[in-house]
């Protein structure tokens, strides 16, 4: 069952994508700030405690409702499952920017990609080449498909064969990371449990992500980056994501970029060509891929749940 809601979400989410997502969102990061707002003693114990009554409610209501409404007929469960999924899956969250970004490089208006990965990241870049506007590009559509798609699957899959709602375990994993990104602006013990929390969460989604990677690209490249060049990635799972998508793409990414008015240093990941408009439309391909070997494996897995 959790195989036929992953792709009945996946489907409504591209033919029918959701206009008031950005409504949503804004709702939720008010609901959230209202717990940094009102616990936010600076202390480590209050942003643990925080964290869990902001997402503790939530994750028994939408329980809840999964078991009501299976003991009532188990297809309205499913059909419940499905609208949490459309609520927070989301490709269109990185192919609409990442298309147009796309067809700006390929038309030679860099003025108006660099705006557009400007309000997509939310950072301003000002005087970058094609090549950093590509870079990042292909690095932002790799961390919004984690987070948007590879983790919220992992996570329904998880509760779903552990007996539990599918639709709290994508919660459960959604509700951290936005915990995760509302409250690390505050450099204070308070946003620690945040950021440990979501760690643990994003630990085994992005080892599955990289695994996909090497199995539906460059495999030894991939391994090799993730070994030796995942490390020195400030945060230690975006390491992990973007170094074996490098490698398994054969394309740089990381290295030194201009954000803001600062250059700012980063590592070098991957190895091979500079990126490019290509290597954005290769990077499409290695995400829509692993959806395909993730929805393959399901569909195994169901079938031998069938057969046994």
């Amino acid at each position: 069952m959790s195989l036929f809601a992953l792709i009945a979400a996946l489907s409504l989410e591209q033919f029918f994508p959701l206009a008031t997502r950005a409504r949503l969102s804004a709702w939720l990061q008010s609901y959230l700030h209202f717990f940094h707002s009102h616990f936010n003693a600076g202390e480590h114990v209050h942003g643990k405690i925080a964290w869990f009554l902001a997402v503790l409610p939530l994750l028994v209501i939408v329980s809840l409702a999964h078991w009501l409404l299976s003991e009532i007929l188990p297809f309205l469960a499913w059909a419940f499952d499905v609208a949490i999924l459309y609520l927070i899956i989301g490709f269109h969250q990185f192919s609409d920017h990442y298309l147009a970004i796309q067809r700006a490089l390929r038309e030679e208006k860099l003025d108006e990609a660099e705006r557009l990965l400007s309000v997509w990241r939310g950072v301003h870049t000002r005087g970058i080449n094609a090549e950093e506007i590509a870079r990042l590009s292909i690095e932002q559509a790799l961390l919004v498909s984690q987070h948007r798609v590879f983790g919220v699957v992992v996570w329904f899959v998880l509760f779903s064969a552990l007996g539990l709602a599918g639709s709290a375990g994508a919660l459960l994993y959604r509700l951290a990371l936005h915990l995760r990104a509302g409250w690390r602006e505050q450099d204070d013990p308070f946003s620690d449990f945040s950021q440990q929390a979501c760690a643990v969460l994003e630990w085994l989604p992005t080892r599955m992500s990289a695994i996909t990677f090497a199995i539906v690209g460059n495999f030894e490249d991939t391994l090799y980056c993730w070994r030796s060049q995942a490390h020195n990635w400030p945060d230690a799972e975006e390491g992990v994501l973007l170094s074996s998508a490098a490698g398994s793409l054969g394309v740089r990414l990381g290295m030194d970029i201009t954000q803001g008015k600062q250059r700012v240093q980063r590592p070098e990941l991957g190895l091979g060509d500079d990126a490019d408009p290509e290597a954005m439309q290769s990077a499409t391909g290695l995400v829509w891929r692993s959806v395909v070997v993730w929805l393959i494996a399901l569909l195994m897995l169901s079938l031998a749940n069938l057969l046994g």
